[in-house]
């Protein structure tokens, strides 16, 4: 009796285990702008008439403990001064935990409305895909880190600083990562 007593315990004790290790979802993210892997419609580009906007992006699936977000758009097919370092597009940082979505056409400005601050290689706002005509589509990749502390950190003097110096504060803090990818490059 005391061995089927302890098989069963060993059982449950296994169950609880296996319930407890499932997994959440990813987190995922979205535009309704254009669907992923395709090409970046034009409003939301360099090249449109009207100045580039931001697209609408919207995450789910957001970690347990989350505290703050970080947008990161770069162009990963362009390599900047023989360096590791590629085109940063867009970086917004402290976006709130609770945040589910930035709105399209986010306004310029070291600091937003909702706490969050923002930097491209433009300054401090969106700056829209521009790759030339005279090459293969570009590459432009969303990523946005969920954290478990807030970065608080302003603009460094640059944006290459700037991005340096947010990613070391992430370091170790990384509870969720999710990407997007949009495809662009001007017509001839």
């Amino acid at each position: 009796m005391k061995r089927l007593a302890l098989v069963f315990a060993l059982l449950i004790s296994t169950a609880s285990v296996t319930f407890a290790q499932v997994k959440q979802p990813p987190m995922r993210l979205t535009t309704t702008g254009f669907a992923d892997g395709t090409v970046i419609p034009l409003k939301y580009t360099q090249a449109s008439p009207d100045g580039a906007v931001s697209p609408d992006i919207t995450w789910s699936n957001v970690p347990a403990g989350t505290q703050s977000f970080v947008l990161w758009m770069h162009d990963v097919d362009l390599a900047l001064n023989k360096s590791t370092e590629d085109n940063l597009h867009w970086l917004v940082w402290n976006i709130p935990g609770q945040a589910t979505s930035l709105p399209e056409k986010v306004p310029g400005g070291a600091q937003l409305p909702d706490g969050s601050y923002q930097i491209s290689y433009a300054g401090p706002a969106y700056r829209g895909p521009g790759a030339p005509a005279s090459g293969p589509l570009h590459h432009y990749v969303f990523e946005l880190f969920a954290l478990d502390i807030k970065l608080e950190e302003k603009a460094g003097s640059t944006a290459i600083d700037t991005k340096t110096d947010i990613f070391k504060l992430m370091q170790g803090h990384v509870l969720g990562k999710a990407a997007f990818v949009g495809l662009f490059k001007r017509s001839q």
